[in-house]
């Protein structure tokens, strides 16, 4: 599937299994961010929408303004961060180089990357929009 001329409705009619779909204020900014720090391809992007790529993986990225009928818009704060309790746990990311990219592109590091007893090795990143990022490698 190309991703930069697929129709809407020819996407979302390919989507299957479980789908991740992170409202930000700025879709921009947050594909430049996944970019630098994880290298992920952002496609079709623009200031409402945009389907990104991290690996195999596709998830989508919406601006609040795209959830206007939606009812789920309104459980959204209007300041500070949004996204706590949901850890976004990437396994085919470098702890110590994203977090060495980081704070650069707009991240807080809220643990430095750490060798964890479950073994794995795992930073916590958090993003504007409050959401936790999780790079982790196996020790």
């Amino acid at each position: 599937m190309d991703y930069e001329t697929v129709s809407a409705k020819e996407f979302g009619g390919s989507l299957r299994g479980m789908g991740l779909n992170l409202l930000v204020r700025d879709v921009r900014l947050q594909c430049a961010m996944l970019e630098a720090v994880f290298g992920m391809t952002a496609h079709r992007l623009n200031a409402d929408f945009a389907i990104v790529r991290y690996g195999a993986a596709v998830f989508q990225l919406h601006a609040d303004g795209t959830y206007s009928a939606n009812p789920y818009l309104s459980f959204l704060p209007e300041a500070g961060p949004r996204g706590a309790g949901a850890e976004l746990r990437l396994y085919d990311s470098d702890p110590d180089e994203t977090a060495a990219r980081a704070e650069a592109n707009g991240m807080l590091i809220m643990q430095p990357p750490t060798d964890k007893p479950h073994g794995l090795r795992e930073t916590y990143l958090i993003c504007p929009d409050g959401y936790a990022w999780v790079p982790s490698r196996p020790l």
